[in-house]
């Protein structure tokens, strides 16, 4: 019989993967690992390693919400962590329905890291009031379970107050802790050069609507290693594999654009892992654009960033770390990246951590949670264990025809065939039963929509046709 002194804490932890999953680009592609933007596993990672202690078992949980489990995660699990970004935004609002009934049938305590609300650099909060009822039910549901929650930055705690919450503590971000109460980031070089390793960041909506690809194309012309790094999956599937589905891939001013000519020159880059982004990000001397995890796997890496904040959900936590930032709006759109760097303080960033720390960790203890700095080795086994695994690349743009660089992709549409034949053949039985037409997933055993093979045989024959095609 265990004693229950000596018995780890099991954490369910709300993430994308475990960072120590290891798999192929394809199929961390296939699975969406990070959710649809790779900056969710900035933070989650960061929570992950804060949160593991000698006396705790952190579970990744694999971003399902399925209200079904909460009996199971009720007897396998002592609490649940829900790190989350911008949660508040009218887009994300069924995926918080679907957490809160879950979080309604769960009897252990729940913990929010930094969730945040989204609206625009006025912070007004009007366009939020239609989703109020559904926030109002996800923030009492937790509460009801924790003594407070934390939430990014001044807007996000006023809009909770707001609504008559009390118990709301502005907390930041996990992923600014994920070494703990130091910061270090400074400025290698006095100015910038055109040998200056620059890098470049960017959402789809900051080049449509604020004029980022101007920008980005002014900075490309004059810095011949100026490299831009994407996050969204769509991206990641025009770089592997220079086709995707969804309606944004066709906007022909972003980098991870086919036609664009940084894609053409191989200056694109995308990361399934946050170990291998922040250590390329090592290599270079600024960071610059309006995605607010991509900058920060640059802090993280100590190398300077300047954040174009488009909306609340950056400037506030820009404003409460001190990281140095501009509004977008009043950037122009001949902006050299030298005055950016030029301009750049860390001096709040890194002289008031320590204090953002301690309310982090103090947020963290009210609500029974250990951190890793305070009552571990703060990270080492961590790393260690990180460290020792192979992680797959960067998603590079799909240029050439190589062999070394197809066998992978043509492995993975293999054994995708393979397995569809298989559900096909399954599929064949069961109407030949009469049986009720039901799809399964390969390998997975779980119901699925019927367009499923039809959908994974266009995921598959679309990269072949195009490169087996004529020109």
């Amino acid at each position: 019989m265990t004693d229950e002194s000596t018995r780890k804490k099991r954490i369910l932890l709300r993430s994308g993967k475990s960072p120590f999953d290891v798999d192929s680009l394809e199929r961390s592609l296939h699975r969406d690992v990070f959710a649809t933007n790779a900056g969710n596993l900035i933070f989650s990672d960061a929570a992950h390693k804060i949160l593991t202690t000698p006396r705790t078992e952190v579970v990744s949980n694999g971003i399902r919400t399925i209200a079904s489990e909460a009996e199971r995660i009720n007897q396998e699990y002592d609490v649940f962590v829900v790190p989350l970004a911008n949660a508040f935004r009218p887009t994300f609002e069924q995926p918080l329905s679907r957490m809160t009934q879950l979080i309604k049938k769960l009897r252990i305590p729940v913990v929010v890291l930094g969730v945040g609300a989204q609206a625009d650099l006025k912070y007004d909060a009007r366009r939020l009031k239609p989703m109020e009822p559904t926030v109002r039910q996800f923030v009492t549901a937790v509460l009801d379970r924790s003594a407070s929650i934390g939430v990014r930055g001044e807007f996000t705690e006023q809009y909770l107050k707001d609504m008559g919450f009390r118990d709301v503590e502005a907390i930041g971000c996990p992923s600014m802790f994920m070494n703990g109460e130091t910061f270090t980031v400074e400025k290698r070089v006095e100015s910038l050069t055109s040998e200056s390793r620059i890098s470049v960041n960017g959402s789809h909506s900051a080049v449509r609507s604020h004029g980022l690809d101007a920008i980005i194309r002014q900075a490309h012309q004059r810095y011949p290693h100026l490299r831009f790094i994407g996050q969204n999956l769509l991206e990641a599937e025009l770089l592997h594999w220079r086709e995707t589905s969804h309606a944004a891939g066709g906007q022909t001013s972003m980098p991870t654009h086919p036609s664009h000519p940084m894609y053409r020159e191989g200056k694109v880059r995308l990361y399934v892992d946050p170990a291998t982004w922040i250590s390329e990000l090592r290599a270079f001397d600024f960071s610059f654009g309006s995605r607010i995890h991509g900058n920060i796997a640059a802090l993280l890496a100590g190398v300077p960033s300047t954040v174009l904040c488009s909306d609340s959900r950056t400037l506030e936590l820009c404003r409460y770390f001190g990281i140095p930032h501009r509004k977008i709006s009043e950037v122009p759109k001949n902006v050299d990246p030298a005055e950016l760097y030029e301009a750049a303080d860390f001096g709040d960033l890194v002289n008031g951590h320590k204090e953002r720390f301690l309310r982090f960790t103090g947020f963290m203890e009210r609500n029974g949670l250990e951190n890793a700095f305070t009552h571990g080795d703060g990270g080492a086994a961590f790393e260690a264990q990180l460290a020792g695994l192979t992680l797959p690349p960067a998603v590079r743009p799909w240029i050439d025809s190589d062999p070394g660089t197809l066998s992978g992709r043509f492995s993975w549409m293999h054994s995708q065939m393979e397995e569809l034949s298989a559900q096909n053949a399954r599929l064949r039985k069961q109407l030949a039963k009469k049986a009720a037409p039901v799809t399964v997933q390969a390998g997975k055993g779980k119901a699925v929509w019927p367009s499923a093979y039809r959908q994974a045989r266009r995921v598959v024959g679309r990269p072949v046709r195009r490169l087996l095609g004529p020109e």
